[in-house]
């Protein structure tokens, strides 16, 4: 993600950001209903996310231009 991105959680949930060698590189708790803001990643970062729970998590997320 080379910009800066909204998210918004539609059923929220525990979340976390891995890189291409499965370190853990964020845990991010997201709260249904609530909207988020994410950063851009560092250039060239490469990440998976990971949903290590039983629950669906649904988000909506808007890259900005």
């Amino acid at each position: 993600h080379e910009k800066g991105r909204a998210l918004i959680a539609l059923k929220g949930g525990q979340l976390k950001v891995v890189d291409k060698d499965g370190k853990t590189l964020d845990t991010y708790d997201w709260e249904t209903g609530k909207a988020y803001w994410l950063d851009a990643d560092p250039p060239g970062q490469m990440h998976g996310d990971v949903n290590d729970t039983n629950e669906t998590i649904e988000v909506i997320v808007v890259e900005l231009k």
